[in-house]
């Protein structure tokens, strides 16, 4: 007869098992991934730390790292005969960033494209994105979002090469010069195109962004209960007042959210502007800062990127008291 271990009270056969108590009796020691499932489990602050340490610490490292360097850099002084940056402390260049009125007129209109974009991307997607929720069938809504997503999976080069060929004016590309073609797509299809201009550069940047103030609304209206729309309606409230009372205060925090990507997106951008406008002029900030990155004008770059910062800095400072950051 095998030696008998008797069962202690409250203790399962797996328990023993963990514990080392074999069926005959015998003591194992646990098996090392074990043993390091239950310190996770037991000391809960150490598994989540070490989940979140890699991709914070290269979030540290890598990103805010980068920005820093980016800051000092600015207050590195430029030698003009070899056009390398020294190790001399100035505020040169940020002065001469500031008294720019050429850049700050740039950057005006650039801050005005992205707030355009914003704009226009939330008066698409709350009513696309409440037809979705709220009026589309359940087995339908997923096939629309999808589609409505897809574009994200295009390439971005290709996405901008193919909104130069949509807003191509008459004579605007080889074909047309050639006597090949009348134009792009919407001059072609439509006899009118906004051609190589900063309205197309707002059209173009909201198709790209479009997306990401979708996906957000849609959340926030997929969670607004469909009661609060019924009791809005029998106390007597017409549609614009339940929209304006009910909708718009819920989906606040789902806007904001939104935004963020669309507004800070939007105000880096300088790759499509110079495609879809044809680089016959500047369009947006980033533009200026590729140029003088490329003069090389180091330091004085840097200092250029000190606009875009702050105002991304103090926009998601007021997003979040939106509560944009509960939505992301």
């Amino acid at each position: 007869m095998g030696q008998r271990v008797e069962r202690a009270e409250g203790l399962t056969p797996s328990d023993l098992t963990l514990s080392g108590v074999a069926a005959g009796g015998t003591v194992q020691s646990p098996r090392p991934s074990r043993r390091v499932n239950r310190m996770f489990r037991r000391r809960r602050k150490l598994g989540l730390f070490s989940v979140l340490s890699p991709p914070v610490a290269w979030m540290l490292l890598i990103y805010i790292g980068s920005l820093v360097l980016l800051v000092f850099a600015a207050f590195f002084a430029l030698d003009p005969v070899s056009q390398k940056t020294t190790t001399d402390f100035t505020f040169d260049n940020v002065d001469d960033a500031i008294s720019n009125t050429t850049a700050l007129t740039l950057f005006a209109k650039t801050v005005g494209v992205a707030a355009a974009v914003t704009a226009i991307s939330i008066a698409l997607a709350v009513p696309t994105a409440f037809f979705v929720a709220k009026i589309a069938p359940r087995w339908l809504r997923r096939g629309l979002i999808v589609s409505m997503i897809l574009p994200l999976w295009a390439g971005y080069m290709v996405k901008t090469y193919a909104w130069r060929t949509m807003v191509a004016p008459a004579g605007g590309n080889r074909f047309a010069a050639e006597g090949r073609g009348g134009g792009g797509v919407l001059q072609s299809v439509f006899g009118w195109t906004p051609g190589y201009s900063v309205t197309s550069v707002v059209i173009a940047l909201t198709y790209l962004w479009f997306p990401y103030m979708l996906l957000p609304i849609y959340a926030g209206l997929e969670r607004l209960p469909v009661s609060l729309l019924d009791a809005s309606g029998d106390l007597g409230a017409k549609p614009g007042r339940t929209f304006r009372s009910v909708i718009v205060p819920i989906l606040l925090p789902s806007i904001a959210a939104g935004s963020i990507f669309t507004f800070s997106l939007s105000l880096g951008d300088y790759i499509l502007p110079r495609i879809v406008i044809d680089g016959k002029h500047r369009v947006m900030f980033g533009e200026l800062i590729n140029t003088t990155l490329g003069a090389p004008n180091q330091p004085l770059a840097a200092a250029y990127t000190l606009f875009p910062a702050v105002i991304v800095v103090i926009y998601l400072f007021a997003m979040k008291r939106a509560g944009a950051f509960d939505n992301l």
